[in-house]
């Protein structure tokens, strides 16, 4: 029996194993294939780095994350153990050295980025490599139904034959592959794809206990950038957007309020790359905010917040980059700032022509290959939307679209489970109006379609929906009040929803007796009232709120100085009436301009950068910098006539 636990704290400083931990490093060490699905911050990488350094030869690591690789690959090498990478931004010096090292016996474990197999050479010298074990990292890339499709994945199976085995046996060496976030049917691709034989196959439970959940509707852009200082707050934490641009502005938004933040995404250098994920790895960084689609590697145990400000494109991506919370054991909490209209982003990125990661796949593939990737992502899409909408149990909801059958509602530690309550006898009532509404429709109709009925909006309903007893019974409300009660209801287990591009809604067998007055006493969350919230913040002034200036810490550290401090500055808040006088001439400027230059206003500023000048009204073009939304280049263009705009109006000339 091999002593596992002395190089286990000898290497690694543990004195025992995570939950399957165990098993899974002696199925690596057994010499079957393995097929391994464990929640991300379960500890899954220690599970193949131990097993390499108790075989002789190099262990192969493929992973598509290159900051992943680069933090894992600095954490070994700071544990003494030998360690190299080989992906785009490692120079063609630093990976002729590491395949020599590796040549020769040297290194333990090699990362590999995907895109290297395309690579003739470098199919030749894997030839001449010792390998222990051909371990695959982020499995699901392999799989069209996997979350990050990746073509070069699909080379793997024809690398891994290439390989030479380092216990001089026949054949090519062991696999192992790892995936957090694989449903059923993207194991049976796994397995297939990469020609697993005779795998054993170690699934773990999903649930991610100490991560609490929530989804919190929003407005639009500039609700999310409210929002998103409170929700950081003196938290360590990751902020994922859907874009390049939306994480630069939300690291912008941040760092107006004096919080050190920094954007990490593809389109920046390699060397910004690295010093941001330097110095969030440091803590010298405490807030990154990152794209979906480049990915995030960073492995910090403490980190405390994760931030949706926009909608992931399925729940596999959700639950990973959640998953980056809380690895310490710790208490952490999960945002989803929801807003329908960020699925028409989603939308765009799934169709459009060009590669997600910036450039062509590398693996050729045929329209109709194209098409059904599309497809299987906009429904992927759909059951995120689901997601988001649902009054059911949060983590629920997950776990079952995961297939773990451990699943258990309500959970207790999600923002939908805290709003459970019994109701009052006027949500009982509306809850049997829509009920009734539903079953007198012939429970054919969506969410959309039902509301409209029930609340009279007849005018593009199909004709059968206009006649019915029910049409208008709920006039006194608005659509989106019914729709979100609705949601309530399903949550409630009152409504099923068909899982198909239509959301049918159907009445379950407790909605039926809670309709008939059968059953009374069912535990609802209860909508939030999202319209009245916002009214009442507009009320007291809230878009004129206290918005501090970036103290010089931020530019400090981007100039390579100490670590910052956080600062702020003490501008009072803005009279309301001024706000709104200072948006209306903006907005004046802003419409002579687009006529001046012949393009749309909004190319010249966005809506929540005119708010966020007016709230801020800068004096200085360092203060106006500081505004989401105003970069160099709007700062160069626009600069000047905005501040003389803004000082014309807070401090106009006396005559």
């Amino acid at each position: 029996m091999v002593d596992f636990l002395a190089p286990l704290h000898r290497h690694f400083g543990h004195t025992s194993f995570r939950a399957g931990q165990e098993d899974l490093v002696l199925a690596v060490l057994d010499g079957r294939d393995v097929l391994a699905v464990m929640p991300t911050g379960s500890g899954k990488s220690l599970c193949f780095q131990l097993p390499a350094l108790l075989l002789p030869g190099t262990t192969l690591v493929v992973s598509p994350l290159i900051s992943l690789m680069k933090d894992q690959v600095d954490e070994l090498n700071r544990r003494g153990i030998r360690a190299a990478a080989l992906h785009s931004m490692v120079t063609s010096d630093a990976r002729r050295h590491a395949l020599a090292a590796a040549c020769r016996g040297e290194i333990r474990l090699l990362y590999v980025a995907p895109e290297r197999f395309a690579s003739e050479h470098f199919l030749r010298t894997l030839r001449e490599l010792p390998i222990a074990r051909f371990v695959v990292d982020e499995a699901h890339c392999v799989s069209e139904w996997g979350h990050d499709f990746r073509p070069d994945y699909r080379r793997l199976r024809i690398a891994a034959s290439e390989c030479r085995r380092s216990d001089a046996q026949s054949g090519r060496p062991p696999i192992a592959a790892f995936t957090a976030t694989a449903t059923p049917e993207v194991r049976a691709d796994i397995v297939g794809l990469l020609g697993l034989t005779n795998a054993r196959l170690i699934v773990a439970g999903f649930d991610r206990p100490n991560i609490t959940l929530c989804v919190r509707p929003v407005a639009g852009e500039f609700e999310k950038h409210q929002l998103l200082p409170p929700l950081v707050g003196e938290t360590r934490s990751l902020v994922y957007a859907a874009t390049r641009r939306n994480a630069e502005t939300a690291a912008e938004t941040l760092r107006a309020v004096g919080v050190l933040a920094a954007a990490y995404h593809a389109g920046l250098t390699d060397a910004e790359r690295t010093r941001v994920q330097d110095g969030f790895v440091s803590g010298a960084l405490r807030v990154v905010c990152a794209t979906n689609a480049f990915g995030m590697g960073i492995d910090r145990p403490d980190i405390e917040a994760v931030i949706h400000i926009d909608t992931p494109g399925s729940l596999e991506a959700y639950y990973q980059e959640i998953g980056r919370a809380g690895r310490d054991g710790r208490q952490a909490i999960a945002t989803l700032l929801w807003n329908y209209a960020d699925v028409k982003t989603r939308e765009f990125l799934i169709d459009r022509d060009r590669d997600d990661r910036g450039g062509q796949p590398a693996v050729p593939r045929d329209p109709d290959e194209i098409a059904r990737q599309k497809a299987l992502e906009h429904k992927k899409l759909r059951r995120m939307v689901a997601y988001a909408q649902s009054s059911g149990c949060l983590r629920a909801t997950i776990l079952r679209y995961f297939g773990d059958p451990a699943v258990h509602e309500p959970c207790g530690a999600c923002g939908n489970c805290h709003r459970r309550g019994p109701l009052d006898d006027t949500g009982r009532l509306r809850i049997r109006k829509i009920l009734s509404g539903i079953a007198r429709a012939g429970e054919r109709y969506g969410r959309r379609k039902i509301a409209a009925m029930l609340v009279g909006n007849v005018e593009d309903l199909p004709e059968p929906l206009t006649r019915l007893s029910t049409t208008g019974l709920m006039r006194d409300e608005q659509s989106q009040t019914v729709e979100r009660w609705i949601d309530a209801a399903s949550g409630a287990g009152l409504i099923r929803v068909s899982d198909d591009q239509y959301r049918t809604l159907s009445l379950t067998p407790l909605g039926r007796d809670v309709m008939a007055g059968r059953v009374h006493d069912v535990p609802v969350a209860v909508p939030v009232n999202r319209d009245a919230g916002m009214r009442r913040r507009a009320s007291r002034g809230g878009l004129a709120a206290k918005r501090p200036r970036i103290d010089g810490a931020w530019r400090k550290w981007h100039a390579g100085g100490a670590e910052p401090t956080t600062g702020s500055s003490d501008r009072s808040a803005v009279d309301t009436h001024l706000l709104d006088a200072v948006v209306d001439a903006l907005r004046a400027w802003r419409r002579d301009e687009a006529r001046r230059r012949a393009v749309a206003p909004f190319v010249i500023l966005h809506d929540r950068t005119v708010v966020a000048i007016a709230a801020l009204s800068p004096r200085s073009m360092a203060e106006l910098h500081t505004v989401p939304g105003i970069g160099p280049a709007k700062l160069a263009a626009y600069g000047d006539a905005i501040l003389t705009v803004i000082a014309s109006v807070v401090s106009p000339t006396k005559t």
